[in-house]
């Protein structure tokens, strides 16, 4: 049986010499045409980048019907999507919010990312302007462009991100590896060190060196404001118009920056003083200004956000009714209490 397997065998590599050579006769060698279809990749320098154009503008309706159930109409994120926009000084943190415009380095990471894996379900079914497009309105989001910047394969190169600085080179091959690949010490070594005594309470402070550090009181950006009675069906009606909002903002005591600021006593504050928060340059100028938060500043932004404060990143358009402006300043002042 041995010996009729033998010659099976040997016959059938006789049979098929072109194994012999490493070679299986399988496909072909790729045509310049296919490999040139398959490399997409943008580098950072702009190469690979094709001809084409978009702004913001454009890129907030594209991003709208195409991102925007992911990614938050504002790139703030919807439930556990990553968020496009904010986090900015947050890098430092425990909990840093690491998203295009505070983390990433590159712009082509950005570009490339969407053109070959976006939209979810549609991947490369985008044109190259509405690439350049969304990408303006993402950065844009993060108020690192004006609204009309119009980015192309042309200036793309030259644009500098917010953390392009923010990473080093990995060095480690040359300043610490050679301290890993010493031969042990075997003889006339260091001598070891030697614990001589033990502390007998260690999880108290020495009264002698207990020190109380004063802390100073920061100083208040608000305004003091009325506290008069509220009509709670206004405020209820308030709360429902505010889930335009909660995607972006907070409120209430403890309340945190999302892509947004956080809106806790808003009613008599400064505006663009929310703490650890990025504005866009009219809020650092309306700062600067002093100007003041009250009911009818804030019915006026929020009527026409984009005109109360020219250049503001928040791309919400604006609410048309009146009720619904009172009703929801009646639930921020109500937060406020």
């Amino acid at each position: 049986m041995l010996k009729y397997l033998s010659f099976i065998t040997i016959g059938f590599l006789l049979a098929t010499p072109i194994y012999a050579d490493g070679k299986y006769g399988l496909g072909r060698t790729a045509l310049p045409s296919e490999i040139q279809a398959w490399d997409i990749d943008v580098l950072p320098d702009g190469r690979g980048l094709p001809a084409g154009k978009g702004d913001a503008i454009v890129g907030e309706e594209i991003f709208a019907n195409k991102c925007a159930s992911c990614h938050g109409d504002f790139a703030e994120g919807v439930g556990n999507w990553p968020a496009l926009a904010g986090g900015f000084d947050t890098l430092a943190d425990e909990d840093p919010v690491k998203t295009v415009g505070s983390y990433w380095p590159y712009l082509s990471t950005l570009w490339d990312y969407i053109n070959r894996s976006m939209p979810f379900g549609g991947a490369q079914t985008l044109s190259s302007d509405e690439v350049y497009s969304i990408v303006a309105y993402i950065l844009y989001s993060n108020d690192l462009i004006e609204d009309d910047f119009v980015l192309n394969d042309q200036n793309f190169s030259e644009f500098n991100m917010y953390n392009s600085k923010g990473f080093i080179v990995d060095d480690r091959k040359n300043s610490e590896y050679l301290n890993w690949s010493k031969e042990p010490c075997m003889e006339n070594c260091k001598p070891s060190s030697k614990i001589v005594m033990r502390a007998s309470v260690i999880d108290v402070t020495p009264e002698e060196t207990a020190t109380i550090q004063k802390t100073e009181q920061p100083v208040s950006t608000l305004e003091k404001v009325d506290v008069v009675s509220i009509d709670p069906e206004l405020i209820k009606a308030g709360k429902k118009v505010f889930k335009k909002c909660k995607a972006c903002h907070a409120v209430g005591e403890g309340a945190k920056n999302k892509s947004g600021p956080q809106l806790y006593n808003i009613i008599g504050r400064k505006m663009g003083s929310a703490d650890r928060y990025k504005y866009s340059k009219g809020f650092k100028l309306a700062l600067d200004e002093g100007r003041i938060w009250n009911e009818e500043l804030m019915i006026e932004f929020l009527r026409k956000p984009k005109k109360f404060i020219k250049g503001t990143k928040m791309s919400f358009g604006g609410l048309k009714k009146d009720k619904d402006l009172n009703a929801i300043v009646a639930y921020l002042k109500m937060q406020d209490e």
